[in-house]
């Protein structure tokens, strides 16, 4: 029987899933119905009365359209389609009444509110509101919260939609937003005023209807008209949320989340959103070269025919770092390749076979979470590794799907099953029988503190096997944004990291997470001033990902598009030109001298990196399960805050971390 109703909604007859609320049967139809509380992403609180419409032929008041379902509506008397009004008299008096509730106790504020601009309650006011108030009574006042560093609290300005509390709970998984005390002395508070624990809190400051809750390091920096929006892609993790960056004149302002329900819905994760003040700060802007153990600056051209003259002859090795586009580490493969030497991406030593996609991306997309009803965790903890992953992981919990973890026990936000920390408990997983789960969507997901250690090929092989015979999905979970794009173009040497010990010139390409032996000569190419920069003997300045355009691909293997939102600073120049500069010193030119060259070279060269935001099928190739070893699972993160140059550069990331290291070492009182 089809679930399908029809129903007319300002005299237009749409059909529409019965399930449907009415304020989505309005959106299907193309009318747009004013909100504060309701929100597609969580549950329906139904308390801000603002989406309310006539249903005609009901009771003889209006109804409020999040919480009504279009199979509850009466037909009409000859069985005719039920009839919705949005903007009869009614459904006007009604918003009106609403609107002016609302703007009793809200403070009138806007001129220096950090929302005004781009505030839902200052626009629904205008478009739906009365100009006047009939109110000449005191306003109440509300004492303001600290929810910690990221989030400032205006709670007068507070209009109980609730939104904040709801996202805490149900998404980020934190319990401690709710609301107290009723009627006029109704406030939403945190339990006993703590700061809230979670790395998605961001997300509530743009969940925030009014300007109770905004930006704190944002705060009075900029107004939304002043700045330039460029979409993006994200570099903080290898899930590649799609971000707006916001910049006014040649500094970054802040992150946006932009909504792709294939990645990371509309959610992004703290270090996301915040990290902006570390692209400001440890910036290269000029080269250098280092002379007699001390570093001087150099102009461009002195410092690339020292690079090209330290390289010739040489035995030759190029490092790519965690946050280089694709045409970066092709670009830095085909020079350093025909010098005769070798480029190696995976600097953290994790054993994930080139050429083999099904083995370093797996088979699953990040969308296979959603309707998952088993879930397995090998070596990884994905609230630290990918909030944004970890609270898809959560909305599948919460539907049903059953959880396990093999690795060290953490907090995730949802339940799991806890089958064991070290190589045995996945050798006795992968014994067992799995024929009963054939039929059962099942999503496996193995993290690199599974595949850095000596015995991470068996470890993959043996994943891949157990994930086969029960007949799963695959997922690897990485944890450097780089990393697939440069597997994709194959970015590895035959014998991993001991290939690049080996060289006497190593051509570090932003890698700042590995240490160099002393001994090799080192050219470090990169945005900031991080330890790869401290090991360098020549360095040349570079873009950051905010300031250069840059394919980067997923962890689930979808090719993305980071576009440039500002400048380099000073001398540095895009990592692509520099690699392309440096080829024409060494006589030995790049066939490309633009992005668009360059990248029809890649695609010729890696067919599937030009179809942007498509995940590809991979070939389902399983790897043989090799002998494992007998330690305990690691997870690759031990820092959220800090993992990369930018992160490290910040000083919020660094007030982040520590308060995170005392609520960790904060002793819990005896109950």
């Amino acid at each position: 029987m089809s679930n399908l109703r029809k129903v007319v909604i300002d005299g237009n007859e749409v059909e529409v899933d019965g399930s449907m609320t009415l304020i989505q049967a309005c959106e299907e139809a193309g009318i747009e119905i004013p909100r504060f509380c309701y929100h597609e992403r969580l549950s329906i609180a139904g308390n801000c009365r603002m989406c309310l419409v006539e249903v005609v032929g009901g009771p003889p008041k209006p109804a409020a359209s999040c919480a009504m379902q279009v199979k509850d509506l009466r037909p009409g008397p000859e069985g005719q389609p039920p009839v919705v009004k949005t903007n009869s008299p009614m459904v006007k008096k009604a918003r009106e009444g609403v609107m002016e509730f609302l703007l009793i106790n809200h403070p009138l504020d806007c001129p220096i509110c950090d929302q005004g601009g781009e505030c839902d309650l200052q626009d629904q006011a205008m478009a739906y509101g009365v100009d006047f108030s009939r109110f000449r009574e005191p306003k109440r006042a509300v004492d303001d919260l600290d929810l910690g560093p990221l989030v400032e609290t205006h709670m007068t300005r507070c209009i109980s939609c609730t939104r904040c509390v709801r996202f805490t709970t149900e998404v980020a998984g934190i319990h401690q937003m709710g609301q107290t005390g009723r009627g006029e002395d109704a406030e939403i508070t945190s339990y006993l005023g703590e700061t809230l624990d979670s790395n998605m809190q961001g997300n509530i400051i743009d969940l925030c209807p009014v300007g109770a809750l905004v930006s704190k390091p944002y705060a009075f920096t900029a107004r939304p008209w002043e700045l330039t929006k460029t979409e993006s892609i994200d570099v903080m993790d290898a899930l590649g949320s799609n971000i707006r960056v916001d910049t006014k004149g040649r500094e970054v302002m802040r992150f946006l989340p932009r909504n792709h329900d294939g990645v990371n819905e509309e959610w992004i994760s703290d270090k996301t959103r915040f990290v902006w003040d570390g692209l400001r700060r440890q910036r290269l802007d000029t080269p250098y070269i280092r002379e007699n153990g001390k570093l001087r600056k150099a102009s461009w051209g002195e410092a690339l025919s020292a690079a090209a003259a330290a390289m010739k002859g040489k035995k030759v090795a190029g490092l790519v770092g965690d946050l280089a586009p694709v045409e970066a580490a092709f670009a830095l493969k085909q020079m350093i390749e025909g010098q005769g030497g070798v480029v190696e991406c995976r600097t953290d030593g994790a054993k994930l076979p080139a050429g083999n996609r099904s083995a370093y991306v797996g088979n699953a997309t990040v969308e296979d979470i959603d309707d998952a009803e088993m879930i397995l965790l090998i070596g990884t903890n994905p609230r630290e590794e990918a909030p944004v992953l970890n609270a898809r992981i959560r909305k599948a919990w919460l539907k049903g799907a059953k959880v396990a973890v093999i690795g060290e026990a953490a907090d995730l936000t949802y339940d799991y099953m806890h089958i064991g920390t070290d190589r045995a408990a996945l050798e006795s997983l992968s014994k067992m029988d799995h024929s009963d789960k054939d039929g059962v969507r099942g999503v496996m997901i193995v993290g690199q503190g599974a595949l850095n250690e000596a015995d991470g090929a068996a470890v993959l092989g043996t994943a891949m096997q157990t994930a086969q015979a029960g007949s799963s999905k695959f997922m690897v979970l990485h944890t450097a944004a780089g990393r697939v794009g440069a597997l994709d173009v194959g970015a590895v040497a035959p014998n991993g990291m001991a290939d690049v010990n080996d060289a006497e010139v190593i051509y570090n390409l932003g890698a700042d997470e590995v240490d160099i032996a002393a001994g090799a000569f080192v050219i470090y190419q990169g945005s900031h001033g991080d330890r790869g920069a401290h090991r360098a003997d020549i360095i040349l300045p570079s873009a950051a990902y905010t300031e250069e355009n840059g394919l980067f691909v997923n962890t689930e293997g979808r090719p993305q598009l980071a576009l440039r939102a500002s400048f380099p600073p000073g001398e540095a120049k895009e990592n692509w030109a520099i690699l392309r500069a440096l080829s024409a010193e060494l006589d030995a030119t790049l066939p490309f001298d633009s992005m668009a060259q360059l990248r029809q070279a890649l695609v010729k060269e890696v067919p599937h990196l030009a179809y942007v935001d498509d995940v590809p099928e991979n070939a389902w190739q399983p790897l043989p399960a090799g002998k494992l070893g007998d330690a305990d699972f690691r997870n690759a993160i031990t820092d959220f805050y800090l993992t990369n140059p930018i992160a490290r550069a910040s000083s919020l990331m660094a007030e982040l971390s520590a308060n995170a290291k005392a609520r960790k070492s904060a002793p819990m009182a005896a109950e």
